[in-house]
């Protein structure tokens, strides 16, 4: 069935949020129908602990930079451009301040948490930083004009949709290890075909969702 697509409406309600999450998560999937966040998504996803790991960092990390972003970005860069002509364009520096900071403190929270995962992921959890899926998000939701909390709603779909194909891909490289694959394919190769399959079933879900 195809939803119709809906305006923010100046009260916001369960169903409107419901829909921009669902819409980041399936329809709009942030590596699945826009490919950010490729690297770690391909490095990672060889094994499932690691990328359900990953996974739930990026979610973290995307919903609370998405709404921080969101209130500094109209709370404070909005009235700022008004009142002293502060360009927008400062919107890049801020927001990735605000994740790097984010990421620190959860690699930090790992490290002393589970030291095994902390180890498995490796240089990737650092490297959160600078996944352009959680930057993407965050620029998105400011062109799609969201506020804070259908900002949060977009992050955690965001980051969601990230988790799920990440998980989905481990799963399915698990399995293929027991089958033949063709040594030209091995690795790279058969990820990256994959990954092409399944993004041509989200972009499938694409219109059936939209805000």
């Amino acid at each position: 069935m195809i939803a119709s697509s809906a305006a923010a409406p100046d009260g916001m309600t369960a169903g409107y949020l419901m829909l921009v999450l669902l819409s980041a998560t399936l329809t709009d999937n942030i590596l699945l129908t826009r490919f950010l966040g490729m690297c770690s998504f391909l490095a990672v996803s060889s094994q499932l602990k690691a990328a359900a790991g990953l996974g739930l960092a990026v979610l973290f990390v995307t919903t609370a930079t998405a709404g921080l972003n969101a209130a500094l970005y109209h709370y404070v860069l909005v009235p700022m451009h008004a009142a002293y002509g502060v360009p927008l364009g400062l919107q890049f520096l801020l927001f990735i301040v605000v994740i790097a900071a984010f990421v620190q403190l959860l690699e930090m929270v790992v490290e002393r948490v589970s030291l095994g995962l902390y180890y498995a992921l490796g240089i990737f959890l650092p490297l959160i930083t600078v996944n352009c899926a959680i930057l993407g998000a965050c620029l998105f939701l400011v062109n799609k004009g969201l506020g804070v909390v259908d900002g949060l709603a977009f992050g955690f779909g965001s980051g969601a949709g990230w988790m799920l194909a990440i998980v989905a891909m481990a799963g399915i490289r698990q399995k293929i290890k027991e089958e033949h694959v063709p040594a030209g394919l091995q690795g790279p190769g058969i990820a990256l075909i994959i990954t092409g399959i399944m993004a041509l079933a989200f972009i499938g879900f694409s219109g059936m969702v939209q805000f």
